[in-house]
Formats: C-alpha cells, structure tokens, sequence
C-alpha cells in the first residue's frame, strides 16, 4: 500500500495546494478598488488609515509561525528603504493560532528589530483575510497585494516572486495593470484546465503493488492531445507529474530532458520540484534509471533550496545526498551530507535517533568505494 498511498497523497497536495478555490471567480481581482484596512491593532509605525491617492501600498500578510514570511521581511524593510516617500509597505499579521497571544506578536515584531522595518498591525476579527484573500481566491502566506496610486489592487503574489520589478514599474509609471490582470486570469485559466486532467490522467498511472506500471504511452499520447489543444500546460504541475511518470517508464533520457525544462520554467506557479525527485524515490526500485535521472533529483531539491532557501528542511540535503550517492557522485554525496547533519543541528527540537541517521549516511559516504 505504501507506494500507492504516497502517490495518491502527492496528488492531493498538489491539488490541495494549487487549486483551492478554483471553481468560483473571485470577487477581487487585480484593477479592482482595494478593499479598507481593518485592523486590530498598530504594533510597529504610525497608524496608516487609509490608502491615500497618489501613494503606492505594500500590504504584506504574515504570521509568527511562517518562516518564508520572516525571511522575507529584510527584503521588504530594505524596500521600504528603497522607496521611502514614495511606497508604504504594511505588514499585517494574520492566521495566528489561537495560542498566540497579542503580546507574543508584538515581542516577535520588536525581536525582529530593523529586519521589519515597516508598519506592522494585527488583523481584526479576520476582515483582512476574508476582504482580501477570500475575496482574491488567494490561499498561502506569506503574500503581497500592491495598491496603486490610484487606490486600485495592482498584483498579487510572493515578497520574492517579481515585488521588485512590479514596485519599479508603478512608481516609474510603466506598469500595465491591464496585461497584469489578463495574466492572472490566464493562470487561472491554466489552474483550472490542470485541475480538471487529473482523475482522466490517474488511470493510466497503474499500481505499484503489484509490480503494474500503468499505461504511460497510452497517458503520453493523451498529454501531447491535451498540451495540443493547450500548449499552456505543458509544464503545470499535473501535468507535469503525469509526463515525467511516463517518461520514466518509457525514456529516462526525454525524461531527464523534459524534467530539465520543468524546474527552469513556472506556469500559474512555481516549477513543481517535488515532482520530480518524488517520482524518481517512488520508481527506483522499479526501473532501472540512468544516473543522470539521480543527478537530476539532486538537482530539483538544490532548485527547489535556491528558490526558497528560508524553508529547506534537513531531510532535502540528507535525501540529496542519497541522490548523489547512487549517481556515483562521492564528492557532492559526502558534502551534501555534511549539510544535511549542519541544518539538523540547527533545528530547535531533533530526535538523537535522527541524528544517529544524519551522522551514520555521512561516515557511509566518506568510507564508500565507487
């Protein structure tokens, strides 16, 4: 059951994660008026109450418990810096747990010193994430919606994903709030079509438990009729898990040059590098892959690291490691290993066991004979 349930559980997350409220149109779209700042209370800067004509606005949500929120905040408090006078960025503190009290937030935002150097407020009976996210179909934190200067939503997305060149943009009035909207729209678009293939693509998928690889030529000529009809998609997580599942099975070496593409090129969302190093882990004792298919694993978790190197666990250095290992790769397996054993120790709570595991994979691949 193990394979099985661990690939129906991707296909969930992935689903989960990219097309929550596809479905409906949103009732707040990029041109649209903002809605109204409501909040709770003003923890850091003077209050702003509301968003002037002729200003530029940076409403950042957050919370205490994300990382990549807080590893973006010196990013936004060095644009604040950048642009003083000219754009006000508000970080607003949202989705808190319920355990986290009011004075918890606001010694978190005073422990953060000039990394948030910004207006910061909490949240007020969650208007902002109903006014805002609800509204905007928007699920994950950390986010930013820019307000122009004529008070109107301008773009929606991550602190780290384009906010530079969107803020030159609007300021230096050369921003096409036109073409931003048809691009969201298409995107969602795409989400949709996506989300729609993937019970139609799941039956060629077979079953592992039973040694039954599936029907991947029947799920390639599918795709190519689908990626025909929309050339859109044919990085889009989905399907993007479909192609490189049957091109495992069928050519290792056009998988390997399809999942070279996938993690340099972002669809409606970034290049969905678990994909690919979950599909290599899933079919190794199934196929016999090339070293370069185990080489490219590597690859997707050290892109997916640069991507958002505030959330790389441990287990992605000590998995790449295992990666670099069967490559023949001694070097990067012995120093990945040694990455994997360093962010270990920097986690806050670690289990001895775990440890044990960290430290014994490192001596392996120091003693191993290639």
């Amino acid at each position: 059951m193990r394979y099985n349930f661990q690939l129906l559980l991707l296909l969930c997350i992935i689903a989960v994660t990219t097309h929550a409220q596809i479905g409906q149109s949103p009732s707040l779209n990029i041109g649209d008026p903002a809605p109204p700042l409501r909040v709770r209370v003003w923890l850091k800067g003077s209050p702003v109450q509301r968003f002037e004509k002729g200003n530029v606005y940076v409403v950042e949500f957050w919370a205490t418990w994300c990382k990549p929120c807080i590893a973006a905040m010196p990013h936004l408090s060095a644009l604040a810096a950048e642009y003083k006078d000219r754009v006000t960025i508000v970080g607003v503190d949202i989705k808190e747990m319920k355990s986290t009290s009011m004075e918890k937030v606001k010694a978190f935002v005073d422990s953060m010193g000039h990394r948030m150097d910004c207006h910061v407020a909490a949240e007020d009976s969650n208007f902002m994430v109903a006014a805002w996210f609800d509204a905007s179909g928007e699920q994950g934190i950390p986010k930013s919606f820019v307000v122009d200067a004529e008070g109107r939503l301008a773009w929606i997305g991550h602190p780290k994903g384009g906010l530079d060149e969107v803020l030159s943009k609007i300021v230096n009035n050369d921003w096409d709030i036109e073409k931003a909207l048809a691009k969201r729209n298409l995107d969602r678009h795409l989400e949709e079509l996506d989300d729609s293939l993937n019970y139609e693509l799941m039956r060629y998928a077979g079953n592992l438990e039973t040694d039954d690889l599936g029907k991947p030529d029947s799920a390639l000529l599918a795709i190519n009729e689908i990626i025909r009809n929309e050339p859109g998609l044919k990085y889009a997580p989905l399907i993007a898990f479909y192609t490189f599942s049957a091109l495992l099975k069928t050519d290792p070496h056009k998988a390997y040059e399809y999942g070279e593409a996938l993690l340099v090129t972002s669809t409606y969302i970034d290049p969905p590098y678990n994909n690919i190093w979950f599909l290599i882990d899933l079919y190794s004792n199934k196929l016999n892959l090339p070293t370069e298919i185990y080489q490219l694993g590597a690859e997707a978790y050290q892109k997916r690291i640069d991507a958002y190197p505030e959330s790389a666990r441990p287990e992605f250095y000590y998995n790449m490691a295992r990666l670099y290992r069967i490559a023949g790769d001694k070097s990067k397996a012995i120093d990945t290993a040694r990455k994997a054993v360093k962010a270990l120790k920097s986690e806050k709570r670690f289990s001895a066991a775990d440890m044990d595991a960290y430290e014994d994979r490192l001596w392996q691949y120091k003693n191993m004979k290639l």
